[in-house]
């Protein structure tokens, strides 16, 4: 029976378990205050399209890394990390179709795969704790519930699409907290995008989200949304490249990096 880690385990005992199939779950809540990322690995020839649709879309895609063609490394970011092995749940894309949601990837693996790590709203649910606001889905054991928007990203290439945004509810006041908090973390999306009305920006039922676990919204509280990582499989769906691999909607790669350095603006360019 795989074993259920918690945030004491360090990140790379974190990995070392999700490589040997210990654990397969989504990470909110693990590796204590590492920066979290998400995963997108593409051939080499989409790879420059989809580096310029990061840097033309920074809150839902802020890049954290990109690895050398064909190397599964990212040392910038963990001693040893091989992202073949040490994503819990990765999803595999052909031609815009989801196609598999394996565990390891290593069959799939290319010479000139080009692999991205983005940052992740997980990096700063540590720091809302913290600061004793509450993160529901961690409570409730769930994944966090993620919506596609009417809000629209800038295209690159063939990569476009909408803003899909996570949500955390909070009480007002913790909100305003909750910005000032994540503001100063630009690398793990920054502050909340929209506070308030959910059809402000296209989502038609709150309980109802596109990835995720649905919400635990209570007496009191108010929707705040996040620009979300899961932003780029939505674009994969619009751009339809032959093959494309992602992790799957909170199933992240742990890094050695604290949380802190999210409020950095230094990406690691491992090529």
């Amino acid at each position: 029976m795989p074993c259920t880690p918690n945030a004491v385990l360090t990140p790379r005992d974190l990995r070392e378990q999700i490589r040997s199939g210990g654990f397969a779950g989504p990470t909110a809540g693990m590796g204590g205050d590492a920066l979290q990322a998400n995963i997108v690995i593409l051939p080499g020839a989409e790879a420059a399209d989809f580096l310029r649709f990061c840097q033309s879309n920074p809150r839902p895609c802020p890049l954290l890394a990109v690895g050398a063609p064909g190397d599964p490394a990212l040392p910038s970011l963990g001693e040893g990390i091989d992202l073949r092995h040490d994503v819990p749940r990765y999803r595999v894309w052909r031609h815009g179709e989801l196609t598999d949601e394996p565990s390891q990837i290593a069959d799939l693996w290319q010479d000139d795969m080009v692999s991205f790590a983005l940052g992740c709203s997980f990096s700063f649910e540590d720091a809302l704790t913290r600061a004793g606001i509450p993160v529901r889905h961690q409570d409730a054991g769930r994944n966090v519930p993620m919506y596609r928007t009417s809000l629209a990203t800038r295209p690159a290439g063939r990569f476009g699409g909408p803003v899909v945004v996570s949500l955390r509810p909070m009480p007002a006041a913790d909100a305003i907290e909750a910005v000032q908090i994540c503001a100063r973390m630009p690398l793990a999306h920054g502050a909340p995008i929209h506070l308030g009305d959910p059809a402000q920006i296209g989502i038609a039922d709150v309980m109802a989200p596109d990835y995720g676990d649905a919400p635990d919204i209570r007496p009191g509280d108010i929707p705040v949304f996040w620009a979300c990582g899961v932003t780029p499989q939505a674009a994969i769906v619009s751009g339809r490249p032959a093959l494309a691999i992602t992790h799957a909607p909170g199933h992240m790669l742990v890094t050695d990096i604290p949380a802190s350095r999210a409020e950095a603006r230094l990406t690691g360019v491992n090529a």
